[in-house]
């Protein structure tokens, strides 16, 4: 089963968004697997955003990041990493469609609500950087056979 990584960022804590999305991978399907409130240490925030230290935003984004807590999750899934960044939309919350996470709950490019992993090897890191195994319960639902045909 494919594993993805969401951060539910400051601005979704601040705004109480945070039950409202988390809401939306749930009716679509998608299990938990892990969560946890964190107050995001900087070295953490850098290390998951290394990728784009050197870029004009990355300052920024590392002191939003580092601003107020977070919620950390793994969610689980057919194709989880796909769905999840689909039922977000575009980055840019002007640009994403209605519908969307963000295009029902964004206007900003930073303030864009939620963090997700987009590729199975930056899931398996992201993971690694935020959960230790056992913080991540890999669990049956009653309902499962009846969202997909997947064993």
């Amino acid at each position: 089963m494919e594993r993805t990584l969401i951060i539910f960022k400051p601005d979704a804590m601040n705004r109480n968004l945070v039950g409202r999305i988390l809401t939306r991978f749930e009716d679509k399907g998608l299990r938990i697997a892990a969560l946890k409130l964190q107050q995001s240490p900087r070295a953490l925030v850098e290390r998951h955003y290394e990728v784009h230290k050197g870029r004009p935003f990355y300052d920024s984004l590392v002191e939003f990041m580092t601003a107020g807590p977070v919620i950390v999750g793994v969610l689980e899934g057919p194709g989880s990493i796909a769905v999840v960044r689909r039922l977000l939309g575009a980055t840019h919350g002007q640009e994403a469609a209605p519908g969307t996470i963000r295009g029902d709950f964004g206007l900003d490019q930073q303030y864009n609500l939620v963090h997700a992993s987009d590729s199975p090897e930056t899931a398996k890191m992201e993971i690694e950087l935020f959960f230790k195994p056992d913080e991540i319960v890999g669990y049956k639902r009653v309902t499962d056979r009846w969202i997909t045909s997947e064993k």
